[in-house]
């Protein structure tokens, strides 16, 4: 692992710290973790980027669809 220095808003600090005591973890752990839920929704949200793009390129033909709708199933009890 590599130490880094950062700089951080006070009232952030703040919560941060409300939260690494209330799970007991140190400020470390919590800010890998949150490095690493942001890297996450960072790829996530390029993938569905590429996929709207996608398919704005090439759009989908109803046909390729309609093969699925018999296949759905809403079941109002589940909901």
């Amino acid at each position: 692992m590599k130490t880094i220095q950062m700089t951080i808003n006070e009232s952030l600090l703040l919560q941060v710290d409300e939260v690494v005591k209330a799970e007991k973890i140190n400020r470390s752990a919590f800010i890998r973790e949150a490095l690493e839920a942001a890297l996450q929704k960072y790829k996530i949200a390029q993938l569905e980027k590429q996929h709207r793009e996608g398919y704005a390129r090439i759009p989908q033909k109803p046909e390729e669809a309609e093969i699925w709708l018999t296949e759905q199933v809403w079941d109002d009890e589940t909901w």
